[in-house]
């Protein structure tokens, strides 16, 4: 299959390339850099200069290819509003271009969007209306297309898509210890984070290409949910740095534009992912991999 992947040289990106490549797939990546470019030359796939914002790129790009994977978003929180409304913008585009086709595309959402408090599955909706989350978006434009007879998946990443050059959530809490002299958790630290390692994930978007269902929603889910307080404990442990505990109040000041995600509380099911994929995660767990120097090594965090 020719496929063509957004955010192909991105963190989740990049290993779905070099997966679909590993496969026997030709991946056509699009690289909005030359860097970007010499990545995905690296990996074994074809540069298609543009950008996200560049319509006649992404269209001439889609245009040749048998199915796309949408991996990019703008992950810029000072934004996040206005980039989730870009990424709606972007799904009914695709759609407009794949429509009258059974060419499949695979959207990137997240499992944050969903209910906090309760275990959530493959077939748990998003909240709807002023409850909304802003990243729901994503799935509302999916469920859009689909309606209008487009070959459109869903895989819902988890909070933590870790692995080797992770520089997303774990990360960020590894910074804010490192700035404020401790690693912290809220109140007792019990509410938790489901996990994928990076490899994981995109094999499932392989899996998900070759053997999914139009319509469907798949979770990339390895670990259904981790205490926060074990994650804050590895991260002190790798800093040589105190845990300790802050009450709600107190969580706004240490991780300031963070304090939503530090306080996430969700568990999350990948069985029916399993089930339909033949998808199984074997990669190690979130806290085996933070004690890898990718995590704490004086490479890294200092310089993202």
């Amino acid at each position: 299959m020719k496929i063509f992947v957004t955010g192909a040289s991105g963190f989740v990106g990049a290993a779905v390339v070099k997966d679909l490549v590993d496969a026997g797939h030709r991946v056509i990546g699009l690289a909005r850099s030359a860097a970007a470019a010499g990545t995905l030359s690296a990996l074994g796939a074809e540069a298609h200069a543009g950008s996200l914002e560049d319509r006649d790129s992404l269209r001439s790009g889609i245009a040749s290819a048998d199915a796309v994977v949408h991996t990019a978003f703008n992950h810029d929180f000072s934004r996040f509003r206005e980039n989730c409304e870009a990424d709606r913008d972007l799904i009914a585009f695709y759609g407009e271009e794949l429509n009258g086709s059974d060419r499949p595309i695979i959207v990137t959402s997240a499992i944050g969007i969903l209910p906090n408090g309760e275990t959530v599955t493959e077939a748990t909706m998003p909240a709807t209306g002023e409850a909304a989350h802003l990243r729901a978006a994503t799935e509302a434009a999916a469920r859009q297309i689909a309606d209008e007879g487009v070959n459109v998946m869903v895989v819902r990443l988890s909070p933590s898509v870790h692995g080797a050059e992770d520089h997303a959530f774990v990360p960020t809490l590894i910074r804010t210890a490192r700035q404020t002299g401790v690693s912290a958790y809220i109140g007792e630290g019990g509410n938790t984070w489901p996990a994928v390692h990076r490899l994981d994930a995109a094999r499932l978007y392989r899996l998900a290409l070759e053997n999914g269902q139009p319509g469907a929603v798949y979770h990339a889910v390895g670990e259904e949910g981790i205490p926060f307080r074990d994650i804050a404990t590895a991260i002190g442990e790798g800093c040589g740095l105190p845990v300790v505990s802050k009450t709600p109040n107190e969580a706004s000041d240490h991780f300031g534009w963070f304090t939503h995600f530090a306080g996430m509380n969700l568990r999350a099911s990948s069985a029916r992912t399993g089930e339909a994929l033949g998808w199984s995660p074997d990669r190690p767990g979130l806290i085996t991999d933070m004690a890898l120097e990718s995590y704490f090594g004086s490479m890294n965090i200092q310089d993202r």
